[in-house]
């Protein structure tokens, strides 16, 4: 099931289906993406540029973004 989390600036979808568990995003900032943590994003913790660097960093393209 498609997940979406969203700040005033944008909206982060997440495809599970797509994921590859490369960890990029954790390895970016495990403040914002913790798997151990439900819901496992929190966009509260980093800028919305620090979390464009690191999702443009997913191989799988399983976690994307929309500006709004």
């Amino acid at each position: 099931m498609i997940k979406h989390y969203e700040n005033d600036e944008i909206i982060v979808t997440w495809n599970p289906n797509k994921c590859e568990h490369a960890a990029f995003c954790f390895k970016g900032s495990n403040k914002v993406f913790n798997p151990n943590r439900k819901p496992w994003i929190d966009l509260s913790q980093a800028t919305t540029e620090e979390i464009i660097k690191i999702i443009d960093q997913c191989p799988s393209g399983a976690l994307s973004y929309k500006k709004k």
